[in-house]
Protein backbone atom coordinates (compact mmCIF):
# COMPACT_ATOMS: atom_id res chain seq x y z
CA UNK A 1 0.00 0.00 0.00
CA UNK A 2 1.26 3.47 -0.87
CA UNK A 3 -0.13 6.93 -0.13
CA UNK A 4 0.37 9.81 -2.56
CA UNK A 5 -0.84 13.26 -1.55
CA UNK A 6 -0.98 16.21 -3.96
CA UNK A 7 -1.22 19.45 -1.99
CA UNK A 8 -2.07 21.51 -5.10
CA UNK A 9 -5.26 19.55 -5.75
CA UNK A 10 -5.71 18.41 -2.11
CA UNK A 11 -6.18 14.84 -3.29
CA UNK A 12 -4.97 11.65 -1.68
CA UNK A 13 -4.44 8.51 -3.73
CA UNK A 14 -4.16 5.22 -1.86
CA UNK A 15 -2.57 2.59 -4.08
CA UNK A 16 -3.63 -0.79 -2.77
CA UNK A 17 -2.15 -3.06 -5.43
CA UNK A 18 0.60 -2.69 -8.03
CA UNK A 19 -1.77 -3.26 -10.95
CA UNK A 20 -2.99 -0.84 -13.59
CA UNK A 21 -6.46 0.59 -13.26
CA UNK A 22 -8.93 -0.51 -15.90
CA UNK A 23 -12.16 1.12 -14.74
CA UNK A 24 -13.22 3.62 -12.08
CA UNK A 25 -16.37 4.64 -10.26
CA UNK A 26 -17.28 7.37 -7.80
CA UNK A 27 -18.62 5.46 -4.79
CA UNK A 28 -19.56 8.56 -2.80
CA UNK A 29 -19.07 12.20 -3.77
CA UNK A 30 -15.34 12.90 -3.88
CA UNK A 31 -14.21 9.27 -3.51
CA UNK A 32 -13.31 7.25 -6.59
CA UNK A 33 -12.36 3.57 -6.62
CA UNK A 34 -10.05 2.29 -9.37
CA UNK A 35 -10.59 -1.32 -10.44
CA UNK A 36 -8.35 -3.71 -12.36
CA UNK A 37 -9.59 -5.75 -15.32
CA UNK A 38 -10.97 -8.43 -12.98
CA UNK A 39 -12.97 -5.92 -10.91
CA UNK A 40 -10.71 -5.84 -7.85
CA UNK A 41 -10.10 -2.43 -6.21
CA UNK A 42 -6.51 -1.35 -6.88
CA UNK A 43 -6.68 2.25 -5.67
CA UNK A 44 -8.77 4.92 -3.97
CA UNK A 45 -8.73 8.60 -4.92
CA UNK A 46 -10.01 11.04 -2.29
CA UNK A 47 -10.72 14.67 -3.21
CA UNK A 48 -10.45 17.43 -0.56
CA UNK A 49 -8.46 15.01 1.60
CA UNK A 50 -7.24 17.58 4.12
CA UNK A 51 -10.85 18.29 5.09
CA UNK A 52 -11.29 14.74 6.37
CA UNK A 53 -11.19 14.52 10.16
CA UNK A 54 -7.91 12.97 11.25
CA UNK A 55 -6.16 13.46 7.90
CA UNK A 56 -2.96 14.76 9.54
CA UNK A 57 -2.81 11.79 11.88
CA UNK A 58 -3.42 9.37 9.02
CA UNK A 59 -0.55 10.83 6.99
CA UNK A 60 1.77 10.93 10.01
CA UNK A 61 1.09 7.28 10.83
CA UNK A 62 1.55 6.30 7.19
CA UNK A 63 4.93 8.05 7.09
CA UNK A 64 6.07 6.42 10.32
CA UNK A 65 5.05 2.91 9.31
CA UNK A 66 5.93 3.02 5.62
CA UNK A 67 9.06 4.86 4.54
CA UNK A 68 7.91 4.56 0.87
CA UNK A 69 5.06 7.04 1.40
CA UNK A 70 5.25 9.81 -1.18
CA UNK A 71 4.02 13.20 -0.07
CA UNK A 72 4.23 15.91 -2.72
CA UNK A 73 4.98 19.38 -1.46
Amino acid sequence: MRFDYDSETDSLYIKLLERPGFNASEVIPGVVFDYDASGQVVGIDIEHASQIAGFGAIMSQAQLKRPRVAVAA
